[in-house]
């Protein structure tokens, strides 16, 4: 794990100094079932700040996937705007890069190719995008793998390769949709630690779609609860917690509990 490495471990931005990287102002989205009209997100506001980790948690149907589909510009609002860098959000851009659940790896592809393969609307010559693949590949500690098959990697390298991808392009802003929910507790915990040092080493904006309330408090700095029936902000709690967090540390609990809490959740049924 790196939860020793001093990138991993940097305090939080001061994020009450800059213009917002992304805000989201009044959004709702809605869209027809079976001939009924079916209200997914209502009255989203919401800014994120430059340097910030955002962690989104919420029962499932609450439009936490939708709202991360609209900032990636796979979908527009209904009603609303969302503006990334005070630029309205029309539609997807290399600017914005996502990491699903599914690493979405292409089999008949070696490990640098399907990396690289993020880089075919970049403009770069061949020899800059195979210096930014491997780039990228060292940054996830892969490689010594370019040359090999998805098949031949355990999940947890599959998605690190993902993880490569969506940031092969230098995004600045990063959007993770469960992107460890397929993986083995361990390696989950692991990877939670390379994601923390990454977004702290490349100084990305991330926001995160868990339904992992100990995910939400070890990575974010803020955690935002959602509510479903429309989706809609019920709280946003701040992570005061300093830059080394320990699961078993009283105030970790006190959160996690609290976020439970909102959720609905006793935390002694959680536990």
């Amino acid at each position: 794990m790196n939860a020793q490495n001093p990138l991993a471990l940097a305090a939080v931005p001061n994020l009450s100094t800059h213009r917002p990287a992304v805000e989201i102002a009044h959004v709702a989205k809605s869209f027809a079932l079976k001939g009924r009209q079916v209200n997914a997100l209502a009255d989203i506001d919401l800014d994120v700040q430059p340097g910030e980790f955002l962690a989104i948690v919420g029962a499932s149907g609450c439009g936490k996937s939708t709202l991360l589909r609209l900032i990636l510009g796979l979908e527009t609002p209904t009603s609303g705007a969302i503006h990334v860098d005070g630029a309205v959000v029309t539609g997807p851009s290399l600017e914005r890069g996502i990491v699903f659940q599914e690493h979405r790896l292409l089999p008949w592809l070696t490990v640098a190719d399907n990396v690289g393969i993020a880089l075919r609307r970049a403009g770069l010559s061949k020899n800059a995008a195979e210096a930014a693949t491997a780039e990228h590949l060292g940054l996830v500690g892969l490689s010594d793998f370019a040359d090999a098959y998805p098949a031949q990697l355990s999940g947890g390298m599959q998605q690190r390769v993902a993880i490569a991808r969506a940031l092969v392009n230098r995004p600045r802003l990063l959007l993770l949709d469960e992107p460890l929910g397929a993986l083995d507790a361990l390696t989950r915990l692991r990877l939670q630690d390379e994601i923390r040092r990454i977004v702290r080493q490349e100084g990305i904006t991330a926001i995160l779609v868990t339904h992992d309330v100990d995910e939400a408090v070890y990575l974010g700095d803020r955690i935002v609860v959602m509510e479903p029936n429309p989706g809609r902000i019920r709280e946003i709690l701040p992570v005061d917690l300093g830059p080394a967090r320990h699961r078993s540390a009283p105030a970790f609990v006190a959160l996690r509990d609290r976020v439970l809490e909102q959720l609905g959740v006793s935390p002694a049924v959680a536990a």
